[in-house]
């Protein structure tokens, strides 16, 4: 993995009095279901990634077995405003329900205390923010924000924006083009956060 690669960041570990407790994790909303009634924003967005992905059978089997052997855990920090969120916390929502992966769901602003241990490049508020965690509550690794492969295909897709006026018709157009485009990549995205899930798990648990 290179340096600011999204999905292996042991390197910047929480501290070893976290404020992630077994407690603080219980806390969280315990289902996908729990997380759309306690949000008021975007609904159909989460809804639809929800929905549309077809995971990968090779990544959920790696994940499950991970889930199974050494009783792997989710913390998931969101917001409801947040376009990768709308991506990743469903991917990561599914992946539990399918593996038996215990996943839950907080919300950044409310928590701020906890966005402070994982914060990208030990600055910036990023999320969504997968923390992953043994049996024994044991830190395993976190990722943040979206998949390298979005990271790699988003500068092309941001070109539809490029130079035009906000507060626009113009931009108001390119927008709609921007957010299809953004919609058409949607299930290569979520299945390379899976598969990053799955190789921080395998590398993690080695």
């Amino acid at each position: 993995m290179t340096a600011t690669s999204t999905i292996t960041r042991r390197a910047q570990a929480p501290k070893a009095d976290s404020v992630v407790t077994p407690e603080r994790y219980k806390k969280g909303f315990d289902s996908f279901k729990a997380w759309m009634d306690a949000i008021a924003l975007n609904k159909e967005s989460f809804q639809r990634h929800y929905d549309e992905w077809q995971p990968d059978a090779a990544d959920i089997a790696a994940i499950k077995a991970a889930v199974e052997k050494s009783g792997v855990k989710a913390l998931v920090i969101g917001e409801d405003w947040c376009p990768d969120v709308w991506r990743g916390l469903p991917t990561i929502a599914r992946i539990g329900e399918l593996t038996g992966m215990e996943v839950r769901f907080i919300k950044r602003d409310e928590n701020k205390d906890v966005m402070a241990e994982f914060l990208k490049n030990g600055e910036f508020e990023s999320i969504p923010v997968i923390v992953l965690y043994d049996r024994d509550h044991k830190y395993l690794g976190h990722w943040i924000e979206r998949a390298d492969r979005a990271n790699a295909e988003m500068p092309a897709l941001r070109q539809i924006l490029a130079g035009i006026e906000r507060d626009t018709p113009a931009f108001e157009e390119a927008r709609k083009k921007y957010t299809a485009a953004t919609w058409e990549h949607a299930e290569g995205w979520r299945d390379a956060q899976a598969s990053e899930i799955r190789a921080l798990l395998e590398e993690a648990l080695a």
